[in-house]
């Protein structure tokens, strides 16, 4: 099996490395440690699973979804983050995911998720099934299920205390842009200012 790996942290890609030499039928034929190299890579060389991290430098890879399907219209894409699974992995599967495991996971969970996804299964844990299935029970869905991928990742950058200013500087957009984000949350929320995307955000457990 070829994978392509994407981290923006080399000591995580070494460690992927490691993990996957133990399958002496699998090969890493590329890896990327932003957005332009991972779409380079999936250009240039055959691959059976993508396995990245949500976030590329800056450029959240939910948005990235429909441009590396696009590349590769049946590639398996499995995020392996830090990123928390109640806020994050609906969404990453709603936009096209097939897995989802955080990064404190064991080798051979790991293992087991690439192996999941590329044989054409899904990968979630427990909670995220139970997430899931609470979706298709409530298809209106709670009312950050309404925002975009892009507008999410505004959100909870937002409740957990960060500025605009900060959001651009860390996005790498204008301050412009991401008030214009912000104007889009509070319509299709309701919220009129961030104290309340605050209080939202802790009352469901989006954030501690």
């Amino acid at each position: 099996m070829k994978i392509v790996i994407a981290d923006h942290h080399q000591i995580i890609r070494r460690g992927l490395q490691l993990i996957l030499a133990r399958r002496s039928d699998w090969s890493i034929v590329a890896e990327a440690e932003d957005a332009p190299q991972l779409l380079a890579a999936l250009q240039r060389d055959a691959c059976d699973v993508l396995v990245t991290d949500l976030s590329l430098r800056g450029q959240c890879m939910l948005e990235m979804l429909a441009e590396i399907h696009r590349v590769r219209p049946a590639l398996p894409v499995l995020f392996l983050t830090s990123y928390p699974e109640e806020q994050y992995a609906v969404p990453a599967l709603r936009a096209g995911a097939r897995g989802y495991i955080q990064k404190d996971a064991s080798a051979d969970e790991i293992l087991d998720a690439i192996a999941r996804v590329a044989a054409g299964r899904t990968r979630v844990s427990e909670q995220v099934a139970e997430l899931l299935a609470q979706s298709v029970a409530s298809p209106s869905g709670p009312l950050h299920a309404r925002l975009s991928a892009r507008e999410l990742d505004v959100f909870l950058r937002l409740a957990r205390g960060e500025t605009v200013s900060d959001i651009a500087a860390a996005l790498g957009v204008s301050i412009k842009t991401i008030s214009t984000y912000r104007t889009r949350i509070m319509e299709k929320t309701g919220f009129r200012s961030n104290a309340d995307i605050v209080a939202y955000a802790v009352r469901t457990n989006l954030i501690a």
